[in-house]
């Protein structure tokens, strides 16, 4: 019970921990970002002209579920007390806003119904409100270094917190047309492209399809590439949960062989009776396998109600909470696929009764006469 318990919630945190975080990066910076094909590696993007048609043609294709032209420049805001380095990212009305309003704390998105409004509006960090003691309609100072430094006013529109320190720390949300007057470029020129995929497995394809269909001065940028360290982290889990996995299958299997060799000693004189009356080897150690089944069976069932209840429980109260700084998020993730139940019942099961194949062997090493003998 307690094995198969542990194993179903070890399995339900990694894949709830490693989707959460993944959701957050992807929410955030999209799952490949095609930018202009040279050795800027600067938060301040190069200028690319928008395609018509390369945004047609990834719309078109199954594979993805959004695009939407950004850029990014870095500048500096300014309170009456305090100075902080950030970096805009521009979006405009096809942005898809749903990572974000999850992720508020107060306030809105930027509205763009009214274009001269919505380059005064900035989405900021609940980190950065923090630092800069700022809160939703406050106005503040923004400065862009530039041949000669520029200033243009803000207010905070809304603040969100995704809880991971890279973003929050760097990051604010601005018009993406503000940027576009800010550098100097034409009406039509974009930073560049966030595309979002409908199934994450399928990122390695997706991509295969953009280097057949991006203009030559294009480069794609996936978003494993662009949070490796975080990623890598993520492939860790999966070692985490291989070493768990097999701790406890090995403290299952000890714990069923103790009983059964506990059961065939209590009942050596039934053994040796058994073998009077010519039952062979095989037919006894059935009688054991069937009683260590029955056995096997209800540890699974009371570990399914351990395992899953916990989880149940979790994902509907987020008792267990996290260090925010280190995890990434206030509560320990949860989630649940049946295929894993699945796999482990069997699993569990398969292994156990096999192992036990070996201690129920030791019928064959009992004497008829010893046992009646020892009765």
């Amino acid at each position: 019970m307690l094995g198969l318990g542990v194993m179903i919630l070890s399995l339900a945190i990694i894949r709830g921990f490693k989707l959460e975080i993944r959701q957050k990066i992807r929410g955030f910076s999209g799952d490949i970002q095609v930018q202009n094909f040279d050795n800027n590696y600067s938060y301040q993007n190069s200028a690319v002209p928008y395609d018509k048609a390369f945004v047609k043609a990834v719309q078109s294709n199954p594979l993805f579920a959004g695009i939407s032209p950004t850029a990014l420049k870095p500048g500096i805001i300014k309170t009456r007390t305090e100075i902080e380095g950030v970096v805009i990212k521009g979006v405009n009305k096809d942005y898809d806003w749903s990572f974000f309003k999850r992720s508020m704390v107060s306030g809105k998105v930027i509205d763009f119904s009214d274009t001269v409004e919505a380059q005064k509006q900035l989405l900021i960090s609940s980190y950065l409100a923090n630092r800069l003691k700022l809160k939703v309609g406050d106005k503040f100072l923004m400065y862009f270094v530039e041949e000669s430094l520029r200033k243009r006013s803000f207010y905070v529109a809304g603040i969100f917190d995704t809880s991971v320190e890279d973003i929050d720390k760097t990051f604010v949300i601005g018009d993406l047309s503000l940027i576009v007057k800010l550098n100097n470029w034409d009406a039509n020129d974009v930073g560049g492209y966030e595309l979002r995929v409908k199934d994450f497995d399928q990122l390695h394809a997706a991509d295969d399809f953009l280097s057949d269909k991006m203009p030559l001065k294009l480069k794609s940028y996936l978003v494993t590439e662009s949070y490796p360290t975080i990623f890598e982290w993520l492939k860790l889990l999966d070692v985490n949960a291989q070493v768990m996995l097999i701790l406890m299958l090995i403290v299952a299997t000890i714990n069923m062989i103790s009983a059964l060799l506990i059961i065939i000693l209590e009942r050596t004189s039934m053994i040796g009776i058994f073998k009077a009356m010519g039952a062979d080897n095989w037919t006894i150690q059935k009688i054991f396998l069937y009683n260590a089944t029955y056995l096997i069976g209800i540890g699974l069932v009371l570990g399914n109600i351990f395992g899953l209840g916990i989880s149940f429980f979790q994902s509907n109260t987020h008792f267990f909470t996290l260090d925010e700084e280190s995890y990434y998020m206030k509560f320990v993730p949860i989630q649940v696929k049946f295929t894993d139940m699945l796999l482990l019942n069997a699993g569990t099961l398969a292994i156990c009764l096999l192992v036990l194949i070996i201690p129920s062997m030791l019928v064959t090493r009992i004497s008829p006469v010893k046992a009646i003998r020892f009765k």
